[in-house]
Order: C-alpha cells, then structure tokens, then sequence
C-alpha cells in the first residue's frame, strides 16, 4: 500500500528541532507533501534536510521565511510541476 504523508511544518528547521526527521526515518513513508517550510533552499545545508533515502524537492517562496512547500518521495518522480502560472501561488511557493 502506497502511504502519502501531508503536514503542515510551521517552518522545516522548527519541525527538525521537534522530531520530524527521527518520525521520517522510522515511518518511512512513500511520499511526504510539507507545506509552510518557511526557508529557502540556500538555508537548508545541513543534510539532515535532505534525507538519503529520499528524493527532495523544495519550492521557495521569494520572501525568505515564509510559506514554501517540499515533496520526500522514496521514488524519484518522473515529473515535479511547480508553478500555476498564477503569480500569488507561485511567488509563495505554495504549488
């Protein structure tokens, strides 16, 4: 059974300090959808941000340390849209 995971993080940093990696490794669901990671990529260095087994895929709002979503799939994904084409959407990264 495929298992999809969809949680809104409050900030990615903020949810590392609270466990969310340690659940991640353990759980290891097939798809993780993060909402609200309220970073940019550039901040986001430490690998524990990038999970080996995971395929990650982040998309910044313009506004540092604000909105942002994020995909974890144990698959790489054949195709990752990220943009509407609807500027309010795509300058928040919440596509």
């Amino acid at each position: 059974m495929l298992r999809i995971v969809t949680c809104n993080a409050n900030g990615i940093r903020a949810a590392h300090r609270k466990g969310f990696f340690d659940w991640l490794a353990v759980e290891k669901p097939d798809v993780v959808c993060i909402q609200e990671t309220k970073a940019q990529v550039s901040q986001l260095t430490d690998p524990v941000f990038h999970p080996d087994q995971y395929f990650c895929s982040y998309n910044d709002a313009v506004k540092r340390g604000y909105s942002g979503t994020a995909i974890y799939s144990l698959k790489r994904p054949t195709r990752i849209i990220d943009h509407l084409g609807w500027d309010p959407a795509d300058s928040e990264g919440r596509y």
